[in-house]
């Protein structure tokens, strides 16, 4: 028997400033609508440019602290707003837990680090550099080898729609097939941004996840999100069949629960968390918006 949807709830972009609301929906009886805040929006690309490092160096202590990064490898990386050919990386080597606004690298697409003197890993260019020119709706883009992404991705399988979380990506993410080894040809990262194409996630074959946002938030809140329904269909399935949620509330849902706002808005409890922990995020000044090419 189909589910009863008419009264699931749904998210409602509000205008920028407006405060968080719950109403009735006038139009369909029984159903509420949830009026989201909006991401901030700025006058000059200086406040701007502070903004998204401040929340890059944020996203990378997220990932510290939940256990997503791995050694020396993973990266994620923004589009600069003032040359959108341009983006921020961390540099190679460097602990996602250590990282600051001053230690990222600005490194074009053709692989030339035009701000930053520390070294920058091949892969992040050549993955990174390709995601951002094939998606210019794509402001960040987030990859690293999490322990729950990198066992389901050996399965070669995509996300099934076992729970409302993972409705997130229903028919919103690809699986790059096969493994090559470690990424350092541009060929590859071309392929892995054509097999990407329109959605919000990748899962790499024997290799891990990514993720893409209009924002940073958006981005590494996919990731965050990706991993654990990684997590939720290993030990579903572990224990048996689990059953699928049906196409049509899977798509209601993912309209919801997998649109922009709602992945910008999801990151918010760990910004706010992290920023309480390691108030040193803060720390991005003026110097840190101004950028001289």
């Amino acid at each position: 028997m189909a589910s009863d949807n008419s009264n699931i709830k749904a998210f409602q972009e509000s205008a920028a400033g407006e405060k968080i609301a719950f109403t009735k929906d006038a139009s369909h009886p029984g159903r509420f609508v949830f009026t989201m805040p909006q991401p901030p929006t700025f006058t000059n690309v200086e406040d701007e440019r502070r903004h998204l490092k401040q929340r890059l160096v944020a996203a990378y202590r997220v990932f510290s602290k939940l256990g997503l990064d791995e050694g020396i490898a993973g990266h994620l990386t923004c589009r600069d707003p003032e040359y959108p050919d341009l983006f921020w990386v961390n540099p190679f080597g460097k602990s996602f837990s250590c990282i600051t606004a001053k230690d990222l690298l600005l490194v074009d697409h053709s692989g030339n680090v035009v701000k930053g003197h520390s070294p920058l890993n091949a892969a992040a260019f050549v993955i990174h550099s390709k995601i951002h020119a094939a998606r210019p709706d794509a402001v960040a883009a987030c990859h690293s080898h999490s322990l729950h992404g990198k066992a389901f991705s050996s399965l070669a399988k995509p996300i099934l729609p076992i729970t409302q979380d993972a409705c997130m990506f229903y028919n919103d993410h690809a699986l790059f097939p096969g493994f090559n080894g470690v990424v350092a040809d541009e060929a590859e990262g071309e392929r892995m941004a054509e097999t990407l194409a329109g959605h919000k996630a990748l899962i790499l074959q024997n290799h891990g996840l990514l993720t893409v946002g209009g924002s940073v938030d958006e981005a590494a809140f996919w990731f965050i999100a990706l991993d654990r329904s990684c997590q939720a269909q290993l030990l579903a399935e572990s224990a048996g069949t689990p059953i699928c949620i049906s196409d049509e509330v899977a798509r209601d849902s993912h309209r919801t629960v997998g649109s922009a706002i709602s992945g910008w808005f999801n990151f918010q409890p760990y910004y706010e968390r992290i920023i309480r922990e390691q108030p040193d995020i803060l720390d991005v000044d003026e110097e840190d918006g101004k950028l001289v090419l």
